[in-house]
């Protein structure tokens, strides 16, 4: 009697275009992972594996093949040959998968109080790109439920209209009353990106995320030494596996903040190397979801509850999509908790 397991596609509509400085997403395919044990199979663990397109490692034109691969080495027992390193998306699938089925197959991921409804997660309020009249009216309506602290998806617009925008937020809402996060997504220019920071910082800049895009090391630590905002790196992490590697870009570039996304770094135990450096370098850090169906949202709301981490996490609740899978989560006042009864989400 050994493990099993198959896997299930779907595809995930967005109510509207969910748009960055990379550009607009419309859907999204994912995998879903299933795995159970022959002597039990009515009992199964379920992980997500889903790149994001244009951003993950493991975007790439076979990974339905090599998901097919993996499948058919877990049934034959084989599942160790799998190179994981090279798909970050499928190692966070299958920790998932088997972290459920090891509690039960009741999508109890970490057995903390979070995943039983006893305790939220402060999280920041996810402001999208769009018109500038319409990222305001978003911005009100997120403060009016309760956020405390919201982040703008910035890079795209015209500069100064993002910037009057920024401007008319903070002159409503002093620092004590909000928290302002940037994610400029790697659309800054290197030459120009130090002058949009000192223009931004006038308003009481939490952070802005990736203002320059990744594998510019040495333009990057410059910028962050420089920088009246203190820059989080997150794209800039995607692909660095090995721990020395990842000590190496700490030590060398000394952001001030990391973000860790589990679906695009591989895993949680590939998190759990992220955080140990970033803590020996005195760095701080929040994870962060990545557009996952409510499936993988379950799983990463419950590792970021392991660490009562006081940073805001940016964790969505799936509800930018028209098809998911039925929700478990509901925000009060800014706080992300799972709903272990009829669920809601204003997110």
């Amino acid at each position: 009697m050994g493990l099993k397991a198959s896997i299930e596609q779907h595809e995930l509509l967005f109510k509207k275009p969910a748009t960055t400085s990379r550009g607009a997403y419309n859907g999204r395919q994912i995998y879903l992972l299933k795995i159970y044990n022959e002597a039990d199979p009515n009992c199964i663990g379920i992980g997500e594996c889903a790149p994001l397109k244009g951003l993950s490692i493991d975007d790439v034109d076979d990974y339905a093949n090599n998901l097919n691969d993996l499948v058919e080495q877990i049934n034959n027992n084989h599942s160790e040959n799998f190179p994981f390193h090279q798909f970050p998306s499928i190692q966070f699938g299958i920790e998932t998968a088997l972290l459920d089925l090891k509690h039960g197959g009741k999508r109890i991921i970490f057995p903390n109080f979070y995943a039983i409804g006893k305790q939220g997660i402060p999280i920041n309020g996810l402001v999208w790109m769009d018109t500038i009249d319409q990222m305001q009216l978003e911005a009100e309506e997120k403060i009016k439920k309760g956020f405390n602290c919201l982040k703008f998806k910035i890079g795209a617009l015209n500069f100064d209209d993002e910037l009057a925008l920024i401007k008319n937020i903070r002159q409503s809402y002093n620092e004590q009353q909000l928290m302002i996060r940037l994610d400029a997504n790697g659309a800054f220019s290197p030459e120009t990106a130090l002058d949009q920071l000192k223009a931004l910082s006038e308003f009481k800049i939490h952070s802005i995320e990736q203002p320059i895009a990744s594998h510019q090391r040495s333009q990057l630590r410059d910028l962050i030494q420089k920088s009246p905002i203190p820059i989080a790196l997150d794209e800039e992490l995607i692909g660095i596996q090995s721990t020395e590697d990842i000590d190496a870009l700490l030590k060398e570039v000394k952001p001030p903040y990391i973000v860790l996304k589990p679906n695009l770094l591989g895993g949680f135990k590939q998190c759990d190397a992220w955080i140990k450096a970033a803590k020996q370098h005195g760095i701080k850090w929040w994870l962060t979801s990545a557009l996952e169906s409510n499936i993988g949202l379950n799983a990463i709301a419950q590792y970021a509850a392991n660490f009562q981490n006081p940073m805001h996490s940016g964790l969505g609740t799936g509800q930018l999509y028209k098809t998911n899978f039925t929700p478990n989560t509901r925000i009060i006042d800014g706080y992300l908790w799972r709903d272990m009864g009829q669920s809601r989400s204003d997110q």
